[in-house]
């Protein structure tokens, strides 16, 4: 990388909010921020139309500082192929438009999924730095991993390699044969604590950090649905430390930095579920970028090779 062109933008698309930032790429440090809603409802062509008037704001912003931009790098909660092809739909629909030679009209571009780009960030400026191997989890809206090895996400073949709570965990009853198949996402990230907590007390609160507040404060039926949450969660988590071995696990996400009794059970959970004995004692960290992760690790990929 040269000096000319040490900065990027990295433009993060959630459910809630476009996240983006300047990123200065030998550093991590955030130049220049955008933030505004997504507003997912409207459709796929008017969140492009958002991401290109930040990342147009943002190469503006850039020519004042007097830097060089080395590219645009856009995180996507979306299946993201490794030659940076969006393959599903969530929330909204960007499969058919060309938001990359778009986007290259401002400066080169390239889209991955949002948690390879977070974990990206953490193995390169965050909590993972000091492991050749670990796992990314983030839970908060929704839950997903990344595989990081020597620095890089693992993609998979087609770029999928990103799903672990997203399909029934199928079984049938011994006792009276009925068959049960709960999608962890479903019952166990944010919106689906907030729908367990409204079913159980009869009160309904719009997301699960609410939940999370009323646990802290005493409810006993707060606290009672964030131990499930927590404990099937770790569960899952455990059998996934079961079948990639990592050295470390960094967690993320609005729900996995939340800590109190959240972070305690879904800990206890993570160990207890681990098979062997040395691997179950693997450090278990805070993602050390937070919510800039997304943004950082954005503009990361937007130039991958001259990272590697």
């Amino acid at each position: 990388m040269t000096d000319q062109a040490n900065h990027a933008i990295g433009i993060d698309v959630g459910g809630t909010k476009i996240a983006g930032g300047l990123v200065d790429l030998n550093s991590g440090a955030i130049r220049s921020r955008r933030n505004q809603p997504t507003l997912p409802q409207r459709g796929g062509v008017a969140v492009l139309g958002d991401v290109l008037t930040q990342a147009g704001d943002l190469t503006a912003e850039a020519r004042m500082l007097g830097v060089a931009l080395a590219g645009i790098g856009v995180g996507l909660p979306q299946l993201v192929s490794p030659d940076g092809q969006v393959r599903s739909a969530h929330l909204f629909d960007w499969r058919d438009l060309p938001a990359v030679q778009w986007l290259s009209g401002i400066a080169p571009a390239r889209l991955d999924s949002d948690v390879r780009a977070a974990a990206r960030a953490e193995a390169r400026f965050g909590a993972g730095r000091s492991y050749r191997i670990f796992c990314y989890v983030t839970i908060g809206t929704g839950m997903s991993y990344c595989l990081v090895q020597d620095g890089k996400p693992f993609e998979g073949a087609r770029g999928y390699a990103i799903h672990f709570a997203t399909m029934p965990q199928w079984t049938r009853c011994s006792a009276c044969g009925e068959i049960h198949a709960p999608v962890l996402e479903q019952i166990a990230a944010g919106p689906g604590i907030a729908g367990a907590y409204g079913k159980r007390s009869g009160r309904a609160v719009s997301d699960g950090e609410t939940v999370l507040a009323a646990a802290a404060g005493g409810d006993a039926d707060a606290a009672a649905v964030i131990f499930d949450a927590a404990t099937a969660t770790g569960a899952l988590i455990g059998q996934m430390i079961n079948m990639l071995d990592p050295e470390a696990l960094v967690i993320g996400g609005g729900l996995g930095l939340a800590g109190g009794i959240y972070g305690d059970c879904l800990t206890a959970a993570i160990r207890q579920h681990v098979f062997a004995e040395d691997a179950r004692r693997l450090p278990i960290l805070a993602a050390a970028l937070g919510p800039d992760a997304g943004v950082i690790g954005a503009a990361l990929a937007a130039v991958p090779a001259k990272l590697s």
